[in-house]
């Protein structure tokens, strides 16, 4: 007789009454929401989406709704993973209850995004504030100022919805433009300021909705970057954007605000002899990689002089990059010498030609937050109404926030999990299972002790509650 060898040991299977908790490591954001006074913020904002004797209230539904997403959750019905287990997180709303409020929101659209802004700033204030030399505001200067990142991007949608359109890459859907705060590497992943939706058809080169967008994500910021007047102190501020944000309209309206731009340029048709002197590689400088060492295979150079640049603000420079074509890349009429140029426009204070560049080749990290944005529930818009999506678009804007919260305010600057993305949160500590118990009139949830990030785990819970009390007895500015 033959006996089989299993690869993983068979367990027979069977129920159970008691108190198992599959996703045991959310205990981290549902604390931090705690910590936060989600709720009280949420009461003085949405009172009025809820019946005044509703025994769940705003700060409840709308919490349960950003955990559900921050942990992988796609669509509304999805909660029902935190109401399985009502030990850790409580009581939480029946889908029909989510339905209506979300019902009720889009018959007053107008008053759920004002409510949502204004709750975000609160909090975010809040957070920022106890950053400590980590705060993002503080840190911020005229020559190292606070970068926000403009850029569109594509959802696509497998149903008829209101104002989903096609898109130019043939497809159907939205063309949300996002606008995100890049504070730094080492401050964390950056986090999400404002999500315009906007039609499929909507063009990325659109003026009119970068300063949309960028005039939500300035009403974000804390009072940090407003002077005692209240006007905005721009020099602290630096907009950064591929091409479709070099808008001539675009750039003045920055630069009528005092704000520093970085913008990607499409170089125009110019005449043989700025090719040829663009050849001529002496004139150039290293380029510095993402570390800030110096690159022997790229250049760059200020050509403020040899392009001459119409109606643009004052003071805008353009400065020139080349580097080796990619494998497979076709050349342009300026790529003659095996290297692909690429040109960007700034009127930034600082004149290091290397520096500059660097700065405003890590762009690219918005791409990141743009692909956790979509994973924390931007990328399917679960409902018809397009105002009803909108608020599930800045839903999942706070579930991204609150782990990038976690990130600035709570981890030790350095640690390993600054630079963790959601995904990487779900995998390695949010979906950690548990088990409710109860004893000496208290409830405790045990975590395996074998578990990989145990230990991160007790560590966010003694910072989250260390905040908690600086909070509750006024160490830290609210």
């Amino acid at each position: 007789m033959h006996h089989s060898t299993h690869v993983f040991p068979a367990l027979s299977t069977q129920l159970t009454g008691q108190s198992l908790v599959s996703h045991a490591g959310l205990s981290v954001l549902s604390n931090f929401l705690n910590a936060l006074d989600f709720q009280r913020v949420c009461e003085d904002r949405f009172s009025q989406f809820v019946p005044a004797t509703a025994a769940h209230r705003s700060g409840r539904i709308l919490g349960a709704l950003a955990l559900s997403l921050a942990a992988g959750g796609e669509q509304a019905t999805d909660i029902d993973q935190l109401r399985a287990a009502p030990g850790l997180f409580g009581p939480v709303a029946s889908d029909a209850t989510v339905s209506r409020f979300m019902s009720r929101i889009k018959e007053q659209p107008d008053a759920f995004a004002y409510g949502f802004a204004t709750m975000t700033r609160t909090l975010r204030s809040k957070v920022w504030a106890a950053s400590g030399p980590r705060n993002p505001a503080r840190l911020a200067t005229p020559a190292d100022p606070l970068i926000i990142d403009i850029d569109a991007s594509l959802v696509h949608v497998h149903s008829e919805k209101e104002f989903s359109a096609g898109t130019y890459k043939g497809g159907y859907g939205f063309s949300p433009m996002i606008a995100m705060a890049d504070y730094g590497k080492t401050n964390g992943t950056g986090e999400v300021l404002a999500v315009h939706l906007r039609p499929g058809n909507r063009g990325a080169n659109s003026a009119a909705s970068h300063i949309e967008v960028l005039n939500q994500a300035l009403a974000q910021l804390p009072d940090d970057f407003y002077d005692e007047r209240g006007n905005l102190r721009g020099e602290k501020i630096l907009v950064r954007t591929d091409s479709a944000g070099s808008s001539r309209e675009f750039l003045h309206y920055l630069d009528s605000l005092g704000i520093q731009f970085s913008t990607s340029y499409s170089l125009p048709v110019i005449k043989e002899r700025f090719i040829r002197w663009i050849d001529e590689k002496k004139y150039w400088e290293p380029a510095l990689n993402a570390g800030g060492d110096q690159r022997d295979d790229a250049w760059v150079i200020d050509a403020s002089k040899v392009i001459e640049l119409k109606d643009y603000p004052a003071g805008t420079r353009i400065y020139l990059r080349a580097e080796p074509l990619h494998p497979g890349a076709k050349a342009t009429l300026f790529d003659t010498d095996g290297n692909r140029v690429t040109a960007f426009l700034t009127n930034s204070p600082r004149f290091n030609v290397a520096f500059l560049d660097a700065r405003h080749r890590a762009r690219g990290r918005c791409e990141n937050r743009i692909k956790t944005l979509k994973s924390t529930g931007l990328g399917k818009l679960p409902y018809w109404s397009f105002a009803s999506n909108q608020a599930w678009a800045v839903l999942a804007m706070l579930a991204l926030n609150l782990v990038a919260w976690l990130q600035l305010a709570v981890l030790p600057g350095g640690h390993e999990a600054s630079v963790w993305d959601v995904k990487r949160w779900r995998y390695r500590l949010f979906s950690m299972a548990g088990k409710v118990v109860s004893g000496g009139r208290q409830r405790r949830l045990l975590i395996p002790e074998k578990a990989p990030e145990a230990r991160l785990l007790c560590q966010l819970h003694e910072g989250i509650g260390a905040l908690f009390q600086r909070w509750r007895h006024g160490e830290l500015a609210a």
